[in-house]
């Protein structure tokens, strides 16, 4: 009995083990360098096991966070688009968060455009990679970006998915700030989480001056998924109505999660239930519509 016993438990490791080795082989995760004019755009990039070529979508963050996104809500998602849904993923840091050595005063919506699209053509220049098919994504200020980049270059993107998008960031822009860069070059944002960050001029100037959704309904035909949680209350909800309102392509659509907050709830300990239920539905979009 006892040798049996020993035997079940050694078939039972060896098979955890087995598991593992093909959970860990279903995508493969690299840390690249992607040059863009003046600056280096650290990334990393995510494949699905297998034979490509595999459609592949730009994850842009937010506003202060960096490439593995609040809670590291994209490093967990990533794998699941890569294994689940067969979409390989690039995800990366802007200029002055993450391991960029760039200063952050560079960031404008020009200069996130640019990376979003330099991020794309280096996954175009990848053997296993569909380059008709390249998406992009963008969690709150990202998706801003993610809005832009789709209406800017809209060869390059063939579909958006925004999580909580936030079009029109005036909110985060008060007159004493927008003195203060003004006189400075830069006014100083400050967080609970990380060190300030000193924001441009040119932003102030980009945040007062484009109407994101306008360039998107004139320049953009591709559809969109705009993806909100109900307990959002940094990013009123209404935004992704609007967003979706906007787009031209009757395959755009909303996608609502009940009792989600702005940061999908990866802080709440519901072990990501939020989060992948956004993955979740971002993998299906993207599979439809990259295709």
């Amino acid at each position: 009995m006892k040798k049996l016993l020993v035997l079940f438990l050694s078939l039972a490791l060896a098979l955890t083990a087995v598991t593992a080795l093909a959970d860990e082989a279903a995508f493969t995760e690299t840390v690249v360098s992607v040059p863009n004019g003046d600056h280096e755009i650290p990334a990393t990039v995510c494949i699905p096991a297998g034979e490509g070529k595999f459609p592949a979508v730009v994850m842009l963050h937010g506003t202060g966070s960096n490439r593995e996104e609040a809670g590291e809500g994209y490093k967990v998602g990533a794998p699941v688009l890569a294994e689940k849904y067969g979409i390989a993923t690039i995800r990366i840091d802007f200029m002055g968060n993450g391991d960029s050595a760039a200063d952050y005063t560079g960031y404008t919506f020009d200069s996130a455009v640019s990376d979003a699209v330099a991020a794309a053509n280096y996954m175009k220049g990848l053997e296993n990679i569909d380059g008709a098919h390249i998406g992009v994504m963008g969690w709150s200020q990202g998706g801003t970006d993610a809005l832009l980049a789709a209406s800017r270059a809209a060869d390059v993107f063939s579909s958006v998915v925004t999580w909580a998008g936030a079009p029109d960031l005036s909110d985060m822009l008060s007159d004493a700030l927008y003195e203060e860069a003004k006189t400075n070059g830069y006014f100083v944002m400050e967080f609970d989480w990380r060190e300030p960050l000193h924001v441009s001029l040119q932003w102030c100037e980009d945040v007062k001056n484009t109407d994101v959704l306008k360039e998107f309904a004139e320049n953009y035909a591709g559809p969109v998924l705009a993806i909100h949680g109900e307990q959002d209350t940094t990013v009123d909800p209404e935004w992704s109505n609007k967003i979706v309102a906007a787009s031209p392509n009757p395959s755009s659509k909303t996608f609502f999660i009940p009792g989600m907050d702005h940061t999908f709830n990866v802080f709440s300990g519901e072990e990501y239930k939020s989060l992948l239920t956004a993955v979740d539905a971002t993998g299906a979009f993207f599979a439809e519509t990259l295709k």
